[in-house]
């Protein structure tokens, strides 16, 4: 089952998940929201709309902007609302 992990910890985890881009995007429901915390990033993607971060937060250690969402993503992108993607030193494993 595939699995994000950094420090040590698993973020989310989830055979629902998508594709997109060659990067994983794991549901919401699969994210241990304890790790999370809201960053006030945003990037702009043409075809999937505005992207929003969340920090990465375990035992204290902060990895920012190192996971993101498409709150409202465009028509195209429609399937990935509110799922998680992983950047920034966070690896996915397909366990």
């Amino acid at each position: 089952m595939p699995q994000a992990i950094w420090n040590g910890r698993t973020l989310a985890e989830s055979n629902e998940g998508q594709v997109v881009e060659g990067n994983y995007y794991f549901p919401p429901q699969s994210i241990k929201r304890e790790h999370f915390q809201p960053s006030t990033t945003h990037t702009t993607c043409p075809w999937k709309g505005e992207a929003s971060y969340y920090d990465i937060v375990v035992d204290g250690k902060i990895n920012k902007d190192a996971a993101w969402y498409y709150p409202s993503p465009k028509e195209a992108a429609k399937h990935i609302t509110g799922y998680v993607a992983f950047w920034k030193g966070v690896q996915v494993d397909d366990r």
